[in-house]
């Protein structure tokens, strides 16, 4: 009899450990990398013996960034936007769509951002609340959603996009909308009526009781006692909407709609998650390649994602969908704005470099930046540029085929606005205004040769000077304005909307 228990047991755990073998070999295990790890493992396949360290913010510090203008363009002519590579003059908006920006995608996709894969996983919106609310003294539909990615092909990872969508409901649709990136939570979540609310204390009283019977002694003592508090409604007493409200209120008012979308759902922003989200889930838990995507272009493909869904709601024009993002998240608005053409407008906050800052520029953030702790933002081969020796010698941002200037004009002709804000109240100096209102003028050539304005001036981005804080370039389908307040586009908001709708011929019709 033992003899038969002990085959037994050996036969059920053979079969068991085929099942993991088996299972091992139809989906591998994803790998789990430390940030570290997963940087020495893009070195060694791109031939890097060493990076040239990032500067520190801390301007005290012994390695502290350039602030010195004098040597902050060590390599001042751009690559020049409407030049082909064959040396070849562009002349005509049929020779940019066709020749100059493909050109221009490429370098883009292969040294900087990476190419989105051939095959990514469909993505299924599925509406989980749908709530009737107040944003201020807006009426307003807001739908709470989750985006799941198919991993049929490897179960081992999942990704989950969070987004929110909030819809004015007294104005006559379908309304614009901007996508932000953000954290994705109902507004305003609508509050039981008294007599709901009386039935949920009833109920939890109860139930407090019959989990804890001495609870009703202590109850008893306070019949009148709610455990369930009803929050703080709308008021529609409150001063009118103007541009010290919320960015959120402010759209609203203004007919506009917005969805919040959590970055972090589609890619986690650290570098021990690139094989994990959507990046790890394409590549089946294995480490990236050297020109595969990276977080910022996993971002902007999600916000591409948001855009479909927005496509089936009757309630939305989405041909007026914008994209907006602060600080990292505005680098991926660009990149979103950039590379996804069904987007109408972008509002670009305090975006750096990486985003509308020159990388050729030395002045705060640095490629060594990029290329150091944030690399993850990018594609590997970007990490070439911050290598001081390596098997093809070293590189600096002005080895760099394309630059910043023209990531803007592939926005062209379409809406895009650069909002930065003044290092005295928070939006450092480390992002360089100067060296993104450089490339602001530089890009202008490319909406004017597609038939609309820029900002206004020249396109010697060696020659204008940005000017003062609190002047709008808001004339043109280009637009610059640098606030006065922080790390923020809030203030911004008052002047974007207007131009925004301006430009799309959008106007409020109340119901």
């Amino acid at each position: 009899m033992k003899r038969i228990i002990l085959l037994m047991l050996i036969f059920i755990l053979a079969k068991s450990t085929y099942a993991q073998t088996d299972n091992g070999n139809k989906y591998p295990s994803p790998v789990t990398f430390t940030a570290e790890q997963d940087q020495d493992n893009m070195m060694k396949q791109l031939g890097i013996k060493s990076l040239r360290p990032g500067p520190s913010g801390n301007e005290n510090a012994p390695n502290h960034a350039n602030y010195d203008e004098s040597i902050a363009n060590p390599c001042p002519q751009l690559p020049d936007i409407l030049t082909l590579k064959n040396g070849k003059k562009v002349t005509s908006a049929d020779m940019w769509w066709k020749l100059r920006r493909p050109e221009i995608v490429e370098d883009f996709e292969r040294e900087v951002y990476g190419r989105l894969p051939k095959k990514i996983p469909a993505v299924t919106w599925t509406v989980k609340i749908t709530d009737r609310e107040f944003v201020g003294r807006t009426p307003v539909i807001a739908k709470q959603l989750v985006g799941h990615v198919d991993n049929s092909e490897y179960p081992l990872i999942n990704v989950n996009i969070n987004m929110v969508v909030v819809l004015p409901t007294n104005v006559k649709g379908p309304v614009p909308v901007l996508i932000m990136f953000g954290p994705a939570s109902l507004p305003s979540p609508a509050q039981p009526s008294a007599e709901d609310l009386a039935k949920i204390n009833a109920a939890f009283r109860e139930m407090m009781i019959k989990n804890n019977p001495e609870m009703k002694a202590v109850l008893d003592k306070y019949p009148a006692y709610a455990p369930i508090t009803k929050l703080a409604g709308p008021s529609f007493f409150a001063p009118p909407t103007d541009g010290n409200s919320a960015p959120t209120e402010q759209l609203l008012a203004a007919g506009w709609g917005y969805a919040a979308v959590d970055p972090s759902s589609i890619q986690a922003d650290n570098a021990a998650g690139l094989t994990r989200g959507i990046i790890g889930l394409v590549n089946k838990g294995q480490p990236r390649k050297p020109d595969d995507w990276g977080a910022l272009r996993a971002w902007s493909w999600g916000a591409a994602r948001a855009l479909d869904y927005l496509e089936t709601d009757p309630l939305v024009d989405a041909k007026k969908v914008g994209i907006e993002g602060v600080s990292r998240y505005g680098k991926a608005a660009l990149v979103t704005l950039a590379f996804e053409p069904r987007f109408a407008v972008g509002l670009i906050g305090s975006s750096g470099k990486g985003g509308a800052t020159l990388h050729r520029r030395v002045f705060g953030e640095a490629v060594e930046s990029l290329t150091g702790g944030e690399y993850y933002w990018m594609a590997g081969n970007y990490m070439k540029y911050g290598a001081s020796a390596a098997t093809f010698g070293s590189k600096t941002g002005c080895d760099l085929p394309v630059d910043s200037h023209e990531l803007i004009a592939l926005c062209a002709p379409r809406l895009t606005f650069i909002s930065y804000g003044i290092p005295e109240k928070g939006d450092a100096k480390w992002l360089d205004q100067t060296g993104s209102y450089m490339a602001t003028v530089a890009a202008g050539a490319a909406f004017k040769l597609l038939g609309v304005k820029d900002i206004g001036v020249s396109n010697d981005y060696l020659k204008e000077k940005m000017p003062p804080m609190l002047t709008g370039l808001l004339e043109g389908e280009l637009a610059w304005r640098q606030h006065d307040g922080g790390h923020t586009d809030a203030p911004n908001f008052q002047h974007f909307i207007p131009w925004a709708s301006k430009m799309l011929k959008y106007n409020k019709t109340a119901k």
